[in-house]
């Protein structure tokens, strides 16, 4: 068989490693899959569309020596030990110049580990975020490739033709050095993790505070999606009101028990947020309240120890334009923190990250694509060096605008006893962030009382210590 044949290898052919490898192949690029299953190379010639060029092989060897150079093999299986596993199966296989794509939710350190063991070997590594799931991976991802620039430009011509688009862009383009691709994924899983949090306390108040049903919760969130609150989480929740479950006939919401799994990526989000000294009040509480919902059968015993208020529906029911003006606010601050975080990570760990590619290719094919990406691509356009979204004119005058209500919110969520720390991470940021005088030269002065550990004064350069007894 002519070794010039197919354009592009796949290893592992599980769901997103079919799907992507379905969806290169319609786009007129020759596609051949490795898998150990035979069921499941199988199922990937069958899934084939007509016309298209797709085989399976159960031998490394055969789809390597079918590739044409430098041969474009990507990697999709569980993160950790069997990545590390197929690149050693794949090193006897391949030659210098090739490109090995990792397209998992990998740790960033292991990405950037593999990366500079490859390097030397003549190897490129390049660690892809993939957003979208299944059917993103089948019809248009959101793809955040980083690594070698020259090996992204060799990638480029099949990533940008199965890529979602948005207004004719490609949702995909280089994110940076190194690691930088699975770090921007890592911040876009953060950043969902804030967001999901955000819906659900807004659901609370609206169902738990205002009496709101199913029916007329999928009203309102359909109507919130068709306005600037559009985007796919605020999409899928009102879809979600509208499905029964097929056991009992009752809204299937309201059967799943109220306790969050999680795949880990809120909490890498989260732990190196703090190693890098960047605050992402929302998205560590995000963590936090699926952390607090595992101990169901401690709230269900701390619940009958501990009285809520009784709310009173009417004064829920008056304020349902806040709890959009809110949400929408809490939302936007969600933004501010994680692509805060990424500027800073980007400088700190030498990833030169181009912010505006990040909130680009964020617009289309991803779990949090949102209309207020556009907002945001724009502030980075303007000045991709900007340190904090809150310190562009158009981006603070939509906090302005709506703020007021996320302070109503706050406060009638705190009176009536709803847990809305969500919502109330992101007015404490934002309140923060925009006061020129914190109360914290108080705690200095503690610092400097207890363990000498010195201050700043305002006045003058320097170090200062005092003896405070």
């Amino acid at each position: 068989m002519d070794q010039q044949l197919y354009d592009f290898g796949m290893v592992g052919l599980g769901v997103m490693g079919r799907n992507l490898l379905l969806n290169v192949a319609d786009h007129g690029f020759k596609a051949i899959g490795f898998d150990t299953n035979p069921e499941k190379t199988k199922a990937l010639e069958a899934a084939a569309t007509k016309g298209t060029i797709v085989k399976g092989v159960n031998s490394l060897k055969e789809m390597v020596d079918q590739l044409a150079t430098p041969r474009r093999i990507m990697i999709l299986v569980p993160a950790g030990k069997p990545v590390d596993d197929v690149i050693e199966s794949l090193l006897p296989l391949v030659s210098p110049g090739d490109i090995i794509i990792d397209g998992g939710n990998t740790y960033y350190t292991d990405t950037l580990r593999r990366y500079e063991y490859l390097q030397p070997k003549g190897l490129h590594f390049i660690g892809i975020g993939v957003s979208g799931g299944e059917e993103g991976a089948r019809f248009g991802p959101s793809m955040m490739p980083g690594g070698n620039p020259e090996a992204w430009e060799h990638l480029k011509p099949v990533l940008q033709a199965i890529a979602a688009k948005v207004n004719g862009e490609p949702c995909v383009d280089y994110m940076g050095k190194g690691a930088a691709g699975h770090f921007v994924k890592m911040i876009h899983n953060g950043i969902e993790y804030a967001i999901m949090e955000l819906i659900s306390e807004t659901y609370d108040l609206l169902h738990h505070g205002a009496g709101l049903n199913n029916q007329q919760l999928q009203e309102t969130f359909a109507a919130w999606n068709d306005a600037e609150l559009k985007s796919y989480l605020i999409e899928i929740t009102a879809d979600i009101f509208k499905v029964k479950d097929p056991e009992t006939g009752n809204d299937l919401v309201d059967m799943i028990l109220d306790k969050a799994g999680a795949k880990g990526t809120g909490k890498w989000t989260t732990q190196i947020a703090m190693d890098l000294g960047v605050a992402i009040p929302t998205i560590d509480m995000a963590v936090s309240m699926r952390n607090i919902s595992a101990i169901k059968d401690q709230r269900v015993e701390a619940s009958k120890l501990h009285d809520k208020p009784v709310n009173n529906a009417a004064d829920f029911k008056a304020m349902i334009d806040d709890y959009k003006k809110a949400l929408y606010t809490s939302i936007i601050l969600s933004y501010v923190q994680g692509l805060a975080m990424m500027q800073t990570a980007s400088a700190e760990l030498n990833m030169d990250i181009p912010m505006q590619n990040a909130v680009k290719v964020w617009r289309g094919g991803c779990i949090i694509r949102s209309t207020l990406l556009e907002n945001f691509y724009k502030a980075y356009l303007r000045n991709p060096a900007l340190p904090n979204l809150l310190l562009d004119d158009a981006i603070a005058s939509l906090v302005q605008a709506n703020i007021a209500s996320l302070r109503k919110v706050i406060g009638l969520a705190a009176a009536n006893g709803f847990p809305a720390g969500g919502h109330m991470t992101a007015l404490t940021y934002y309140d923060a962030y925009t006061t020129a005088r914190l109360p914290l030269n108080l705690l200095q002065a503690q610092r400097d009382y207890f363990g000498a550990h010195t201050y700043e004064r305002i006045d003058k350069e320097g170090k200062f210590h005092t003896q405070w007894t």
